[in-house]
């Protein structure tokens, strides 16, 4: 193929990022350490960023409170919360997540989880948005790392069909579970196929999923 499917290519990519101290956010992960903080959508207005969100854990109304009071929420509704998870509406002033992604016009994706301090976010991209997110975090201060990227191109060819026919009935049947809740004859009987058969398949599929997953795009293509 040409270089122009490479250019086509769109990955899903997830960044993990320090927060600056000066953030709202950063502070109060920080000071709420077993708490999740989960931005569920937001959007930037004329003066700040208007957002719902929760915290989810055991101070959940202490987190909430937290954000109420901080001066930089401008403006807060609570809309639920019980022992575990509260959620509410609010608006805020400082924008540098958003600016983050506007030097590369990257819409953020939901939800932007924080915990204790650093964020994660996740973003689906082509391949020289991806570059750029990388060389405008590497120009900040606070560390970053890459979790995870998958590329769409890539994926779609790891198994086979009978590859994944196979493994998704397996999984959906509890084959992996611990202690296992089918047995490889009944994954055989499901999709009509004898237990060597499945087992080939079962253990050439997995170990399909293992190279693309630690080896990426040297993984040679399925037979």
């Amino acid at each position: 193929m040409t270089g122009d499917s490479s250019t086509a290519e769109m990955v899903s990519a997830r960044f993990r990022k320090e927060l600056v101290a000066d953030s709202w956010i950063g502070e109060i992960s920080s000071a709420f350490p077993q708490q999740r903080f989960e931005l569920l959508t937001a959007t930037p207005v004329a003066d700040g960023v208007l957002g719902l969100g929760a915290t989810v854990g055991t101070e959940p109304t202490a987190a909430g409170d937290a954000i109420r009071t901080h001066p930089d929420i401008t403006g807060y509704e609570e809309l639920h919360a019980d022992a575990e998870r509260l959620l509410a509406r609010f608006k805020w002033t400082e924008r540098k997540f958003f600016n983050y992604l506007r030097a590369v016009s990257v819409p953020p994706e939901f939800p932007v989880v924080v915990e204790n301090g650093v964020m994660e976010f996740d973003v689906t991209v082509d391949r020289d948005q991806f570059e750029r997110i990388g060389a405008v975090l590497e120009g900040r201060e606070q560390a970053y790392e890459v979790v995870s990227v998958v590329s769409a191109r890539e994926s779609a060819s790891v198994l086979t069909d009978r590859q994944r026919e196979c493994l998704s009935v397996a999984l959906r049947e509890g084959y992996f579970s611990v202690p296992r809740e089918c047995t490889l004859a009944d994954v055989a009987a499901i999709i009509g196929v004898d237990k060597s058969t499945a087992s080939k398949t079962i253990r050439r599929g997995s170990e399909r999923i293992l190279e693309w997953f630690l080896v990426g795009q040297n993984a040679p293509e399925p037979p």
